[in-house]
Formats: C-alpha cells, sequence, structure tokens
C-alpha cells in the first residue's frame, strides 16, 4: 500500500507502477488566481501564479522558493486552442493542440520540442485521461483517487518529466474548462 494519509481530501493510492502523484484543484485558471500543487502526502510542492494584464492566458510554474519553472501560454488566432509550454529561460518546451473529435473521447496532441511527442486520451471533462508516449502510459489524470469534487490526481511515471507533465495537465485543463 502506497498512502494511507491522513489528508481528508485523498482516499487510499492503488498500488502499482507509477510512481509520483499529485493533487491539483480543477477550474482554477482564471488570470490572476494562483493555487498549489500537492504531492500524496498533501505537502505543496509547486506553485502556479496566474498573470493579470496579458493578452491571453498566462501561468507561472513555480517551485516552493518562487524559482520559475515553466511558463503555460494560451496562443491566440490559432485554429484549434492551442497552449505552449516553454521552460524557465523562456524557450518551447512543448506544443498543447486540442485534437479532432474521436469516436472514443477526447483527444489532445503534444509535440516536445526534445524528447517524443505526447498523446492524451480519455474522458477531459471528467478528468479521467491518460497521457501516452509511443503508446505507453507515462501518466494518468484522474479524480476516482480523489473524494473532493473540485479535485483531481496526477500520476505519473517513474522518469518522466514531472513539472511537463502537470503543465500538460493544467493547460488542457485550462483549454476544455472553455467548451
Amino acid at each position: 500500500m502506497r498512502y494511507t494519509g491522513n489528508d481528508r481530501s485523498l482516499t487510499r493510492w492503488k498500488e502499482d507502477i507509477m510512481s509520483t502523484r499529485y493533487k491539483i484543484r480543477q477550474e482554477m485558471f482564471s488570470i490572476g488566481d494562483d493555487f498549489w500543487i500537492e504531492n500524496q502526502d498533501g505537502d505543496r510542492v509547486f506553485k502556479v501564479d496566474g498573470k493579470v494584464l496579458r493578452l491571453g492566458k498566462t501561468l507561472v510554474f513555480e517551485d516552493m522558493n518562487g524559482n520559475k519553472l515553466c511558463q503555460i501560454e494560451e496562443r491566440l488566432l490559432t485554429f484549434k486552442d492551442t497552449m505552449v509550454v516553454e521552460d524557465a529561460d523562456g524557450h518551447q518546451m512543448a506544443v498543447i493542440k486540442k485534437g479532432l473529435i474521436a469516436p472514443l473521447g477526447d483527444h489532445w496532441t503534444v509535440k516536445v520540442r526534445k524528447g517524443p511527442d505526447l498523446d492524451v486520451q480519455g474522458n477531459i471533462l471528467d478528468y479521467e485521461y491518460s497521457i501516452m508516449q509511443r503508446r505507453k502510459k507515462i501518466a494518468e489524470v484522474s479524480k476516482k483517487w480523489l473524494t473532493l469534487t473540485d479535485t483531481y490526481g496526477v500520476e505519473i511515471d517513474e522518469g518522466q518529466n514531472d513539472i511537463l507533465i502537470l503543465a500538460v495537465a493544467i493547460a488542457i485543463d485550462m483549454m476544455s474548462s472553455r467548451r
């Protein structure tokens, strides 16, 4: 058993090969809002700072010391919903786009600059989807592990870039909440 914790908002985590779990509150992503990402023990590990006075939505992902880890920006005037994740130095890490309508659920593509692309599939609005890399699941987003209805979990396979995966989950949440 991996987690039984005393945080009332978490239920018992299931046993499997995924190694790192985070908790994010949904739809907290309006301009100017700040929110925290917690680990499976309920400790705050990252801050997401909503920036005001910009044309598109912009979120800055920071560590607990206030160091910028990445930035998530909405791209305006694009055919499909598009968000870009940039590293702390402003270099593009990934581009996230809404896929075409799929018969088996929602589909999103993530073009990763220095690595294999990601494919996101599942029920985005219900927060039940997988992030795949080369047809292998590397992360899962779900509400099924949590008792609070406004919170979802992100479970990331060992050896993955947690910051990038969390940024992808947040960007998809932002884009899907506008529907």
